[in-house]
């Protein structure tokens, strides 16, 4: 029953109705009323410096934590983050993670040097940005950096959810392209969803721990290899035996992050 319900809300959401923040928007209501009365009958004493304008109701803030601070761009972020900063690459390059993210934690100490597939309108001090489709064969760069980052995108590749072209095996060709970019002994930052391997269209691919372990044999040594759960925690530094290679950690839809040594 619950699993159908969050199946329901998910597909909802994709319409844009958010359930949740609508129930959360109803019980702000009285909160916003009960202020908003507090508020003007304090503007006829205060010194009027700051003008009140107009209504601008946040409904279901109020609810709200201060943030997130878990899940999986949470946590893969912050870790790759983190062992970029630790390792001083010479040359950096990100491919389809998020701007908004990923990117940016990199930005505020380094330069960085950003190839997707989907355009970027805004110029940011220290990204530089490059339209790019990593499935064409055609790919001009080789050997071009010593560290590559690529967190929750190669499972997007083929499947025309961001205006790419329809490819069945799209994220193998993408992967290639990021192995030839990559310099011999360079970093390889990669994650990915985790778990029962299949392909929910046009969202994503979910990949078992088992299969991206085959194909990056023989291209890359793992150094480490960390994993956010189905409840958004996380693990680091963990070993993959037998066992948790057999059910991908107990995750459904997980997310794996792999740092590795191009071989």
């Amino acid at each position: 029953m619950n699993s159908m319900l969050v199946k329901i809300y998910k597909i909802l959401t994709m319409f844009g109705l958010d359930l949740v923040k609508m129930i959360r928007s109803i019980r702000g209501v009285p909160y916003y009323c009960r202020n908003l009365i507090l508020l003007k009958k304090q503007e006829r004493l205060s010194e009027k410096k700051i003008p009140f304008a107009f209504v601008y109701p946040c409904l279901d803030d109020r609810f709200s934590e201060s943030g997130k601070a878990k899940g999986h761009y949470f946590y893969q972020d912050l870790l790759v983050a983190r062992k970029v900063y630790h390792n001083k690459p010479v040359k950096h390059v990100d491919i389809g993670s998020r701007v908004d993210g990923f990117v940016a934690h990199i930005a505020a100490f380094r330069e960085i040097e950003v190839f997707d597939i989907r355009p970027l309108s805004s110029s940011i001090n220290g990204i530089q940005f490059k339209q790019v489709d990593l499935m064409r064969d055609d790919l001009e760069v080789s050997e071009y950096c010593d560290s590559l980052s690529s967190l929750h995108a190669v499972e997007h590749f083929g499947l025309g959810r961001y205006g790419d072209s329809v490819c069945y095996d799209g994220y193998l060709s993408g992967l290639e392209s990021m192995n030839k970019i990559l310099q011999k002994g360079g970093k390889f930052y990669f994650s990915t969803p985790i778990g029962p391997q299949r392909i929910e269209f046009d969202a994503h691919r979910v990949f078992s721990i088992e299969y991206l372990l085959e194909l990056f044999r023989d291209k890359y040594m793992i150094d480490s290899f960390s994993y956010v759960d189905d409840r958004g925690d996380f693990y680091e530094d963990v070993k993959i035996d037998k066992e948790n290679l057999k059910n991908n950690f107990g995750c459904v839809y997980g997310c794996g992050i792999f740092e590795m040594t191009k071989l």
